[in-house]
């Protein structure tokens, strides 16, 4: 660069690549005991997939994968057209830094910093491409899964019933990694107004993201949801009536 950052740039930039990478598994470590939503989903999820394995007909439950499998792929081709778009700046950068000075609120003072600024912006974008990937390969796993499912209950469907909530959980941890990229991509992009507007987005980003985990009205009823499933009695997963009653005068 041809001008050094100031001190508060390098503060801002510090503490967002701190929030940005810490941010999950410190939210992790926060959530084991319950109270989050990611953490009270896992629940939910194995009891979804519980009541599945029980179904004679799983249809609404591939369905209902499908959807999220959409919504990946939605924000997926979202991240590739924001990207190109940012790709595009950087490319065209002379053009792009006279067109950002002209705007009085825009604090960048080189075409060097101006570009430094823009791939920040990339940086979080591709992260959360990634994420919606690797979310997408794992819902089309989770499809296989509960398309696979045994016909008839048996005593091992609460074990392949396990199995699948551990491919369905951190297909949707992928999804909501992809997602949070977005709030960190604005908080990058707020640098372009000056290292504390940086500061405070980035603040701000990671106070909403967690207040939404924590202390929102869905973490309740979410919290609420567990608590119920909790504290109801799992019944042991058995051949259903019409299986074992079947006869010899029935088969015929």
């Amino acid at each position: 660069m041809n001008a050094p950052l100031a001190v508060a740039d390098w503060i801002a930039l510090g503490f967002f690549f701190i929030a940005w990478i810490f941010y999950e598994p410190l939210l992790k470590k926060v959530g084991r005991p319950g109270g989050l939503i990611n953490t009270d989903m896992t629940v939910i999820r194995m009891a979804w997939m519980r009541n599945m394995v029980r179904r004679d007909v799983r249809l609404m439950d591939g369905q209902l994968v499908g959807l999220v499998l959409n919504s990946a792929s939605f924000f997926a081709s979202s991240n590739l057209i924001l990207i190109a778009a940012a790709a595009g700046a950087l490319f065209n950068s002379d053009q792009s830094f006279k067109s950002a000075t002209a705007v009085s609120v825009i604090q960048t003072s080189t075409p060097a910093l101006f570009e430094f600024q823009v791939a920040l912006v990339v940086i979080p974008l591709a992260r959360g491409l990634l994420a919606f990937i690797w979310s997408i390969r794992q819902l089309n796993y989770c499809l296989a899964a509960i398309g696979g499912a045994p016909i008839a209950p048996s005593a091992t469907s609460d074990g392949y019933a396990e199995a699948v909530a551990r491919l369905l959980n951190p297909a949707l941890s992928s999804f909501n990694a992809g997602v949070r990229g977005y709030y960190f991509a604005m908080a990058a992009a707020a640098w372009l107004f000056g290292p504390w507007a940086f500061l405070i987005a980035t603040t701000g980003a990671v106070a909403l993201l967690y207040g939404r985990q924590k202390l929102s009205p869905t973490a309740a009823a979410i919290a609420s949801l567990r608590q119920i499933i909790e504290t109801t009695p799992v019944q042991p997963a058995s051949p259903s009536a019409n299986h074992a009653d079947e006869g010899p005068a029935q088969s015929l």
